[in-house]
């Protein structure tokens, strides 16, 4: 499975590659606590793509682990981040079915546009008291756009929310087809 989910994804970066290098997803720009001195800040950008958010995340002083199944996605997140001379972020090519994320590793965990329900567990481990986890991605609601989209990889309403409900909740909401979540660990 792995094999076939990384020549998929190799394949759609691959068609991508004359795109623009996108832009970081806005909710960041709320929600990431600034880096205000010397110590080591480090962020997880989990299921990475190109890398954007790491990149940003990166250019705001953190350390960076930028994760992806797609080879093609972190070569592009290696060169971008060597145009910008962005050299705190560490890339790995890692089939997500398989991961095992380190405790308490993290100030900053985001995922954007990625679901894999059993990998909460070790999302919530992997921030650190007081980090916090930045998440965005499709809810049912987005099959009225997309209806052939796998309803396995789509959030119910309001169920994002409850993964994190004995956490401090800085921001929840379902707009339209996208759940957004952004919370503190205690």
């Amino acid at each position: 499975m792995a094999g076939q989910d990384r020549l998929r994804w190799d394949q759609i970066y691959r068609d991508r590659l004359n795109d623009p290098y996108p832009p970081p997803d806005p909710l960041l720009f709320e929600f990431t606590p600034p880096v205000t001195d010397d110590a080591e800040h480090r962020a997880l950008d989990l299921a990475g793509g190109v890398g954007q958010n790491g990149l940003w995340l990166s250019a705001q002083g953190y350390l960076v682990d930028i994760m992806d199944i797609s080879r093609v996605a972190l070569l592009r997140a290696q060169t971008e981040a060597t145009r910008r001379r962005l050299r705190s972020i560490n890339l790995y090519p890692v089939d997500l079915d398989d991961i095992q994320l380190d405790t308490n590793a993290y100030e900053i965990v985001c995922v954007f546009r990625f679901l894999k329900r059993n990998l909460f567990p070790q999302l919530r481990a992997a921030v650190q008291p007081g980090g916090r986890i930045i998440y965005e991605t499709f809810n049912q609601r987005y099959r009225k756009i997309v209806p052939q989209f796998n309803p396995a990889f789509l959030l119910e309403v309001g169920e994002l929310g409850g993964y994190f409900a004995d956490w401090k909740i800085l921001h929840n909401a379902e707009t339209s087809h996208i759940s957004r979540l952004v919370a503190v660990k205690p």
